[in-house]
């Protein structure tokens, strides 16, 4: 079985052989095993067991799971006299002396004079100053590497005493500075006879011809072959998919039980709604307007996630469901993870709302406690988690919509509708690859809008360094001179001895001192107090303020049309995902708008960092970049931490393994029933998704 194939093509086993034909012990499942502590593995005292912790690593289990990131491919054993130039090679030498200098740039530099009987050479290594306990002189070792200019050996890895795998075809496991990855190879060794318990059912495997779980796990850590490796890691990684599938398909069989109130066709006030709008709604807002449409009708809950880029129009959707419920005698919410977009969307939604007829307020932790008690009347109530904290009774829920939902977490998510099984419309402006959302949301039916409205045109993004900031400002005044304005993002509010970031609020002042004496400047962070947020934005959207010097608490819902450039400061610190988010807030009408990224001097960055600024000047799409995101960072941290519970995978790889998932989502409704195993598996995996949630 290959990353791109959901079956194997060999009989059970691997490389063309019968399972009897393996050469692995054949063992017992013995699962109580995996459960013990790694401190019963031979070589493990408290230290180590300390730094295994470290690395999660804290039960036998775990070490058997501990997937190697990359595998040594054989390299030619020469001695030192042997070696050319740029050639791979493994020499066994002798540490004469060794050193370690640091360089301007905080970097350091470990240079040991090492020899065998032909010659002696420089072996060099980057940032790892304790070696130098390690390579004391005549200390025997077993260095992977290349030579470079004058005689410079690059070590690429190394062992040090007695036999190892450096040359061997051996996997290389995820380490630390305290452990090693041969220490890891030995130790994974010798928790790997511990066979683990098969969680798929005969029948699954016989007929996707899939080797056992054991075996899998044996190809894993000592295969023979790079193809051996790849097949032991597709089939462990079908049994994770194979598990989330399962739970997702259980939490729709779940929700189908729940009976939601059919809101029947549309009505005179959704028809009124349209023809108030200053614009027509775009092919794909229509296309989504009919998928709610049709979800609304049925009295099985909706449960669709729309999402779509910045600026594509969501919010327009959003308004409909939630007005096909008032035009039904029921009510509606709308729940943001912030204050700020919460009072966005009321600022947005209520005078169309009132124009209307209808009631709409707003709830969050700052309401007073009037509005608290007011604010449950209303035909659309806005708010924040507020909505869902206990003591607020709302009459006649018949739709939620939950923006920017992943923000909350996979299980909170739900809270809003517990107990009441309205129809729920989840919103996000964060573009989610498609593998992604059926790994995390796989319970839910998707609409996407895909374009933004015709009138738009993309931002033009440019990237620079610090040394040429003065040629972005200048081109900032040029637009406030034209009469457009701006934004000034800065990563934090405050100065802090662990960050170099500016504070926002000193940048402010430095700003209005400096690039920007004689404009109007205004500050924007979340630690203003909300009516003194509200205030701000309202002269900012009055043409009142010139430019805004904001943190990230811009990053959703500010709509400012007359805003045509953006500058953020330090842009290396953020995310893709925020970067985008935030450049969104211009381009909000028909004038041509820019971002200008500024970033510290290239050689300073990470190669994540450049790879992440490059992409955003590349492209303006979401979606595109959500598949850059994924590949930079994973799936967990793609959604933050409160979503990581479920993609958390130790061997799919989502943008290759998307065969294989789309294979383990039809299996899960075969499954969602079985019991076994696969059943237990599913429940640990989704008791320990909801303690994530609510911690």
């Amino acid at each position: 079985m290959s990353a791109v194939r959901t079956r194997v093509e060999a009989p059970v086993g691997f490389a063309g052989q019968t399972a009897d034909e393996w050469p692995r012990p054949r063992a017992f499942p013995r699962p109580e095993l995996l459960e013990r502590s790694v401190d019963t593995l031979p070589g493990v005292g408290p230290a180590v067991k300390t730094k295994l912790a470290k690395l999660g690593l804290e039960r036998v289990g775990d070490l058997v799971t501990y997937a190697p990131f990359r595998y040594e491919e054989p390299a030619d054993e020469k001695r030192i006299s042997e070696l050319s130039i740029d050639e791979e090679a493994v020499v066994d030498v002798e540490v004469v002396r060794f050193s370690s200098r640091r360089t301007r740039r905080r970097l350091t530099i470990q240079t040991a004079v090492v020899s065998d009987a032909t010659g002696q050479m420089t072996a060099v290594w980057f940032n790892q100053p304790w070696l130098e306990k390690l390579l004391q002189p005549g200390t025997g070792a077993r260095l992977r590497g290349r030579v470079q200019r004058r005689n410079e050996f690059l070590v690429k890895t190394f062992d040090v005493g007695g036999a190892s795998a450096t040359a061997d075809f051996a996997p290389v496991y995820p380490a630390s500075e305290e452990i090693t990855p041969k220490k890891l190879r030995e130790l994974v060794g010798a928790a790997l006879p511990r066979s683990a318990l098969d969680p798929l059912p005969a029948r699954v495997k016989e007929r996707e011809r899939l080797p056992q779980r054991s075996d899998a796990l044996w190809a894993l850590h000592r295969p023979r072959s790079r193809e051996e490796a790849e097949e032991g890691r597709a089939r462990l990684a079908f049994d994770e998919l194979l598990v989330l599938q399962v739970g997702l398909a259980a939490r729709r069989r779940e929700r189908e039980a729940e009976i939601a109130p059919s809101l029947g066709a549309p009505g005179d006030l959704v028809a009124r709604y349209r023809d108030v709008l200053p614009f027509r709604l775009t092919e794909h807002q229509e296309r989504a307007v009919e998928d709610v449409d049709v979800d609304l009708v049925r009295t099985v809950p909706m449960q669709r996630l729309l999402q779509g880029d910045v600026g594509s129009g969501k919010t327009v959707v959003a308004l409909y469901a939630l007005l096909r419920a008032v035009e039904n005698r029921r009510q509606g919410a709308l729940m943001a993870p912030t204050e700020t977009l919460a009072e966005q969307h009321f600022l947005t939604i209520e005078p169309i709302c009132r124009e209307l007829g209808v009631a709409c307020a707003l709830l969050t932790s700052s309401s007073t406690k009037r509005e608290r008690e007011a604010a449950p009347t209303a035909d659309i109530l806005v708010g924040t988690h507020a909505l869902i904290q206990e003591g607020v009774e709302l009459r006649d829920l018949a739709v939620a919509v939950v923006d920017e939902q992943h923000r909350f977490g996979v299980e909170q998510r739900s809270a809003l509708a517990e107990g009441r099984s309205p129809h729920v419309l989840h919103m996000t402006a964060t573009p989610i690859p498609r593998t992604l959302a059926l790994t995390v949301y796989g319970d839910l039916a998707v609409s996407e809008i895909a374009k933004p409205p015709a009138n738009r045109k993309p931002i033009r993004t440019a990237w620079v360094t610090e040394e040429r900031s003065a040629e972005a400002y200048s081109r900032l005044r040029k637009h406030l001179d034209a009469g457009r304005q701006a934004y000034v993002v800065c990563p934090l509010i405050e100065e802090s001895e662990t960050s170099q970031a500016r504070a926002a609020e000193a940048e402010a002042e430095r700003l209005r001192r400096a690039e920007l004496r004689g404009y109007r400047v205004g500050l924007l962070h979340g630690r203003l107090r909300p009516a003194e947020r509200r205030r701000l934005m309202a002269r900012f959207k009055a043409r009142e303020l010139d430019v805004l010097v904001a943190t990230t608490v811009i990053e959703v819902g500010v709509d400012v049309p007359n805003a045509t450039i953006m500058i953020v400061q330090e842009a290396d610190r953020f995310g893709l995902a925020q970067l985008h988010q935030l450049r969104g807030r211009v381009g909000r009408g028909a004038e041509q708008s820019y971002c200008l990224l500024i970033s510290r001097a290239r050689e300073e960055l990470t190669d994540a960092a450049v790879a992440r600024l490059e992409a955003l000047v590349r492209t303006t799409d979401g979606f595109e970049l959500a598949e850059v995101d994924l590949e930079l960072r994973g799936g967990g941290q793609l959604l933050g931490t409160r979503q990581s519970g479920l993609t958390d995978l130790k061997f799919a790889q989502l943008r290759r393994d998307r065969p294989l998932l789309e294979r383990a989502r039809v299996l899960a409704d075969e499954l969602v029933d079985d019991a076994g195993p696969l059943a237990d598996e599913v429940a640990k995996r989704f008791a320990a998704v909801e303690r994530e949630a609510l911690a």
